[in-house]
Formats: C-alpha cells, structure tokens, sequence
C-alpha cells in the first residue's frame, strides 16, 4: 500500500469528523462579532478553509496538474500573512496579537494562529486527520468565547490553556506515531514520489511539497538542469559514498539494513534523484519526512526532513518555546508513553533504518533576531522537562535504532541567496567537498603523532580573540598500538578534513571566545564559554544589549537549556582550502557548521563524537586503536544511564586568522607546536599553509 492509499484509507475512517468541523467553521467569517477576537476567529477560519481547499485538490489529485502561474498564486495566497512586511499585522506575530487582542489571550491566540498555519503544508499531504484534530481546537476555544459572549462572562487564559494542554495530551498518541512513522516507513511515500516522478524540468513540481517555495527552491532548481549527467552523478556518489564508507570505517554491517532517511532542501531533486539510484544500488530504500510545523515537532529549529528556505526566520523564532501553552510533568511522560508504542508499533522499519544521508544548505540572508517580551517563554520547569524529554527520547530512539548499528553523513551545498558569486561559490563548494583525502590523511597523520606524546593541549587566541584554553587529554596505555586522535577524511562528515579527541573533563579549564560565528542557525558575536573541570561555568555573547538576552540565547541554543554541558570534542580542522574559499568570498559567516568546523580548532559542547557508540572499537588507517571514547561524563552509562548523555554537540570554531598557538604540552614539560600565528608548524603539514598563502 502506498501514500496515496494508505491516506484515503485514514482519511474515509475521519470523514464524517472533518466534515462536520469545515462546516461549522465556514461559518464563522460571516457570525463572528466585530471585537478584536471576533476579528480574530474570522481570520483563522478564512485560513482553515483555504487549507481545506487544498485538501479538496489534493483529494482529487490535481495539485501536481497545475501551472507554474496558478502554484505561484496560491503559494502567495497560503503563506502572504506570514512574509514579509504582511508579518507585522499577522495574528501569529506574538506583538500583533498582544497589540489587537486581549492583554491575557494574546499569547495563546497567537500561538494558535500559528499551529493553524502549520496545517497548509500537511493539507498537500491529505492529512485530513491532522486538520481535523486541530479544527476542533479552534473550535472548542471558539465556542468558548461565544458561549461567554452569551453569558457576559470574561473568558480566561487558564481555560483556554487547560483545553490546550488536554488536547495534546489526549493526541500525544496520535502525533507520535505520525512523527515517528513518518521518520521510519517507506510507505509514506510522499516526498520520494515527487523526486522519483515529478518533471523536473518545470519548476511547478516544487509546490506540490506544499511548503513556501521563494527565489531559492526555483533559483537552484533552474542551476541544476544546466548540469551534466555526469556532474550530478558524481555529486550524488560524494554523497552516498560517504553514507557507504562511514559504515565500512567503523566496521558496521550495512547488509542488514534496508532503508536510508534522506533530507534534502527543496530545489535540490535532481541531484537526490540520482542519490536515490545509488542508494538503492546498495539495497536502501530512501525514506523522507518533512521539516517541523508546529510546536509539537520542533517549529524554528533549523530545517531537518524535506526543508525548504524560511519564508520568515522570525515567525520561527518567534514561536520556538510554544509548547510552553501544553508543556508540563504528564505530557512528558504521556509523549515518551506514546514515542516508545509509536516504535513498538513500527519496531521492523526501525530496525532496518540504516541512518540519515543529511544533505545541509547555506548562504540564506542574514537574520539577527528579535526577542520579543510578547513572545512564548518556558518556565524554569518547562526547561528541565525539555531537557529530560530529549534525553529521554535520545535513549528511546537508540532502542529501537541502535547507534552501534547505525552511521549518517552530512554534505552541503550554497544557495542563491548566497550573493551574485553563487555559480562561483557554488563550483568552489563542489571542489572543496571532492578534495584527495588521501593527502589530508597523511598530513593529519603527522599531527596525531605529536598529539599523541601529550598530556595537554594550549589554544590561544591573538588580536581581539581572547581565547585562552588548557584542553586535557586522556592517558594512552599502548602508544605503539593506541591512539587518542582519530583521523577524520571525507566520509560521515564531508569535506576532508580533522582530527579529533574526547577530551580528559578534569584539567580542561580556560575561556573558549570567538568574535563572530553562526551556530544551529543562529549569529554570535562576541562568543565566550568559560569551562572549569570540562563543564560550562559561564557563558555570554554580545547580540543584544541586555546581558539577561544574551545568556538565554546562548542558554537555549548552544546549552539547549541545559545548567551545564561537558566539552564532548576537541578537534583541529585542516581544510585550509574551504577556509580559503569562505575568505575570497567573503562568506565565513554564512558557512554551516559541517564546514566551518574543517577551518580550524573546534570545541564542542554537548556529547562525545562516540554518543552511543563508545564500546565499539574503531581503527586509524595506520592500524592504531582508537581510545578516547569516553569522558567522565559518557561513562556513567555504565551505572547511570540518565546521566551520561545530554543529546546535543554543538561545533564552535576558532578561525585560523584568530589563533595564536596550537601547543602539545607532554608529561616532562617539553612542549610542541602545532599551529602558530594561524599556520601549521608541523614538519609535513606545510602544504596546508598553501591556501592560507593564496590571494584572490
């Protein structure tokens, strides 16, 4: 059975529900008093009902038959309130609605208007029971407001929230099992049908996803056709030859696997096309779900699934702590019931997942964001709950999906938006993640040698970098046969190239600082992270001019709100040519992570690079035993498992033209250099200064 089938089926069991909601709704533009929330309700079901039309198309399979003009229309039609300018006067604006409606309601109103929106994209999907569910939301809140009305009585934000909180209570159930299903089965083929059947050569089949499509999806859609066969497959194989080899370096059996989950952006369909093939060739069957929607899933966190460009980076921003309205002790503990019965249910597709083949885009226009008072905030226990549902969700998965059976890779590409240079950046990028491996390997090599004779790592910043770390390293027994670095070329994490460790947590003490990087999807100036014992004791960034704002933007999307979190990796980057590349083209801030983190020493906060993994022993290409698996934190697994993992690794890296010295501190005193003023001293690592050397 697949998507289309499976749907009708579901759809016809909530037929009569549905129906009975779009009725009633249909008539509320037209009853709805002229009051703020009058106001208010008419809009939101002006917005369900266009939802509900694209549901009809769907139903009568027409979404994929229109033309280019009508999908431009209706995608201007469905996401217009939330674009641009049109956002300072949407009721899902959090400073809008706090303007237009009551000081108390606000929030939860606003909050509302956004998960209604959500519901466009899944209308695309015919995921009739998704917009009946949350039709009946909106109009069980409706009705009370009429029915106060009637009876001159004020309506209060604690019922409209203990509505809120028993209705995602009482779906927990339902919004599991799609989420993870979605994440799991090969029957819900609704995002590998579009790039197995869609005609790529009209940009039309980029609005049958049902996302907001902009200048990006159709801009690097358009640049793919004018690509050869060749070119896009040999593109497509750096990416599916990684997946292939992270498993073969780490001694993981790939034949007892059957499906892959790729993300991808939306524009990028002929290259995935053709990765499907390879994938396929391998025996994985490519599995895709989409981005999140809505404060269940995760809205304004960056794009995961099947994503396309933000239409409004703020709206996401805006509505990132919403479950804040539903978030308490018995949800968490109704969710992880309902997670753990979701992969009971589809433990078999959850056995043969082999892992993702993540494809990341960069290059959108920058976004400092606003924070906003009006704006949905946790509580201190909304907080620890967040944190206990991740880490519990993290060990969950890891159940059902076992990490020692498991690997993933990650490629990226620039978008457009990037700037007039992108065909150029765009070719730059393409080099840089094909670069010879087999080079890197041996230079990098000749680094783990002297990283190995240590017991301490010093990292200094020069200029304005006030970087001034002591990263301690753990204790090789066996150094003829052990190492503590692994050497890291173009497999799970393209390009080439790093090496990398699990620092010692006891004697890692000192001040991480960076002026400038971009993280999670978020801008930082001014970083600084202050470790005592390898575990965060301080930490700011100079976004906003309140420091109150500057530690609860680093305390959510650097600590993912946690009090504390241990450095789970140090690594040094040696992709000297990317760091070029961003240089030339003036893009170091726009490059994501998965490359930034190649163009110099890295720290990252959160888990080790082994979560999950720590028992299973891999090898250097010189035969060397990898060990430092485990800190101090990792191994409580062994009596605590609750408190071994955080479920987060965040990348933050030091630019070579910020960096002082790289020095090898060993055991008698003696100390050696490995990076100085931002170049590589290493005997037989001078080739990785050439880059640096180049102009223009």
């Amino acid at each position: 059975m697949h998507y289309r089938e499976i749907r009708t089926k579901q759809n016809e069991e909530i037929r009569e529900r549905y129906d009975l909601c779009m009725e009633r709704i249909g008539e509320i533009p037209d009853e709805a008093p002229d009051t703020p929330e009058g106001r208010y309700f008419g809009k939101m079901a002006a917005v369900l009902m266009q939802t509900a039309e694209i549901l009809s198309q769907w139903e009568a399979d027409t979404l994929s038959r229109r033309d280019l003009a009508v999908c431009r229309e209706w995608n201007e039609k469905l996401y217009g309130d939330l674009n641009g300018a049109a956002y300072d006067s949407c009721y899902a604006n959090p400073d809008f609605a706090a303007k237009e409606l009551s000081k108390d309601l606000a929030g939860i109103l606003c909050f509302l208007a956004s998960e209604l929106y959500g519901l466009i994209p899944l209308a695309f999907e015919g995921r009739m029971e998704s917009i009946t569910i949350l039709a009946e939301l909106y109009l069980e809140i409706y009705g009370v407001f009429t029915d106060a009305q009637e009876t001159r009585e004020k309506v209060s934000a604690e019922t409209l929230q203990e509505i809120v909180r028993a209705h995602f209570h009482d779906y927990s159930e339902v919004l599991s099992e799609e989420e993870i299903r979605s994440k799991v089965d090969p029957a819900l083929d609704f995002f590998t049908g579009i790039v197995r059947e869609a005609d790529l050569s009209d940009p039309a089949y980029l609005y049958q996803y049902g996302a907001y499509i902009g200048e990006n999806e159709e801009k690097i859609a358009a640049f793919l056709q004018t690509f050869s066969e060749e070119e896009i497959s040999s593109m497509a194989r750096t990416w599916t030859e990684g997946f292939r080899i992270g498993f073969e370096v780490t001694a993981k059996d790939l034949s007892i696997k059957q499906y892959v989950s790729v993300e991808y952006p939306i524009g990028f369909e002929r290259m995935v096309r053709e990765a499907f093939q390879q994938f396929e060739a391998m025996g994985l069957t490519p599995v895709v779900s989409r981005e999140a929607v809505s404060s269940f899933q995760g809205l304004g966190k960056p794009g995961r699934g099947c994503y396309g460009t933000s239409l409004n980076r703020q709206y996401g921003f805006d509505h990132r702590n919403d479950q804040t309205w539903y978030l308490d002790r018995a949800f968490t503990e109704r969710r992880l019931e309902a997670m753990t019965e979701a992969f009971r249910k589809y433990r078999t597709e959850a056995k043969l997942m082999a892992g993702p083949a993540v494809m990341e885009s960069f290059g959108e226009a920058d976004f400092d964001p606003q924070i906003k008072e009006t704006a949905s905030k946790f509580t201190e226990k909304q907080n620890a709950l967040n944190v206990r549902f991740r880490n519990e969700a993290g060990r969950i998965t890891n159940e059902f999906i076992p990490g020692e059976e498991r690997s993933f890779t990650i490629i990226a590409y620039p978008l457009p938006s990037i700037g007039p240079q992108f065909p150029e950046i765009f070719k730059e990028t393409v080099a840089v993640n094909t670069l010879d491996y087999a080079l890197y390997q041996s230079m990098q090599q000749k680094l783990i040698d002297v990283l190995d004779t240590g017991v301490k790592v010093r990292v200094k910043g020069k200029d304005k970098n006030r970087t001034d770390l002591t990263v301690a390293l753990q204790t090789l027994k066996d150094p003829a046969k052990e190492t503590l670095f692994e050497n890291c070329v173009a497999d799970v994490n393209i390009p080439v190239g790093e090496v990398f460790t699990t620092p010692q947590l006891r004697g890692t003490n000192g001040l991480l600082h960076v002026t400038r990087v971009y993280l999670n999807g978020f801008p930082f100036e001014d970083l600084a992270i202050t470790f005592t014992d390898g575990e965060v004791t301080d930490y700011t960034c100079g976004n906003f001019t309140k420091e109150a704002d500057n530690r609860s933007y680093v305390y959510e999307n650097i600590l993912a709100r946690h009090e504390t979190l241990p450095m789970g990796e140090f690594a040094i980057g040696t992709n000297t040519t990317a760091y070029r590349m961003a240089r030339e083209f003036s893009i170091e801030a726009k490059l994501p992570i998965l490359i930034a983190e190649k163009t110099g020493p890295h720290f990252a906060v959160g888990d080790t690079c082994y979560s999950h993994e720590e028992d299973l022993v891999t090898y250097n290409p010189n035969g060397k035993a990898i060990i430092a698996r485990d800190n101090e934190v990792s191994i409580l697994r062994k009596t605590d498992l609750e408190k071994a993992y955080r479920n987060c690794h965040t990348d933050i890296t030091i630019p070579y033209d910020e960096l002082a010295e790289i020095t090898v501190i060993r055991a008698d005193g003696s100390e050696e250099t490995l990076i100085r003023d931002g170049r590589f001293v290493v005997p037989g690592t001078e080739a990785l200064n050439e880059p640096l050397e180049r102009r223009g």
